[in-house]
């Protein structure tokens, strides 16, 4: 279905397993960006790092559609929980994204909804997400929902606040990417999917988890990755 798959992480431990397996490299740099292209599963891939939010992660997405004509778009890495469900080391496969931090209410838009499109809700591919669900990461679990982008690293104090994240988008996790990969993806036809572990709960302790947890937690989307290409 696929014969050439756009892998994107915004930091190092997000993609260092990926290219741990990656066969046949061709390595390649343009400004501040490498990209590394090869087999990965018997699978064509371009791997990159973006960096952190959703400028850098827009650029680069258009780059491996436009340069590198990538036929689907994978995100990885790690999120903040906002589902009670979840817990560290537990995976989000995406139903859909938005981007949280959108704002044009006063305007007569809805939260996330982008002034004067239709664009609110980026949904992924279905087959990728469905190929996702079977992978075995035990004794984690693997649930599929929705994704919340937006500029910030929240903690507690940001949640009490900003409980629409919740109450009016009804977000399972909260990342600054995926949405702006969506995005793009959705306006270029692309198939896309983000698998986001959770390093933290958004919480009191978000930014001592997301430190200590980040580099362990990000090999279970790895391992979601790693199962659908293999699936493919």
């Amino acid at each position: 279905m696929f014969s050439n798959i756009g892998i994107i992480g915004a930091m190092d431990e997000e993609i260092e397993a990926y290219l741990a397996h990656l066969n046949s490299v061709k390595k390649e740099k343009w400004k501040i960006f490498t990209f590394y292209s090869g087999k990965f599963n018997g699978k064509h891939v371009v791997i990159v790092k973006s960096g952190v939010g959703k400028v850098f992660s827009a650029m680069i997405c258009q780059i491996l559609i436009d340069k590198y004509k990538v036929d689907a778009v994978l995100f990885t890495g790690v999120a903040g929980a906002l589902n009670k469900k979840l817990d560290i080391g537990d995976v989000v496969v995406s139903v859909d994204s938005v981007h949280h931090d959108f704002n044009a209410v006063p305007l007569g838009f809805k939260r996330g909804q982008i002034s004067y499109t239709n664009y609110r809700f980026f949904r992924a591919e279905k087959k990728l997400v469905d190929l996702a669900l079977k992978v075995d990461i035990s004794p984690h679990k693997i649930l599929k929902g929705r994704v919340l982008t937006g500029d910030q690293f929240f903690t507690q104090s940001e949640r009490k606040k900003h409980k629409y994240l919740t109450e009016d988008l009804c977000g399972d996790c909260i990342e600054m990417e995926g949405a702006a990969v969506a995005q793009v993806c959705n306006i270029n036809q692309i198939p896309h999917m983000i698998v986001r572990t959770i390093s933290d709960k958004a919480n009191g302790t978000a930014v001592k988890d997301y430190n200590k947890f980040k580099a362990v937690v990000a090999s279970n989307s790895f391992k979601v990755i790693d199962g659908v290409l293999k699936s493919l």
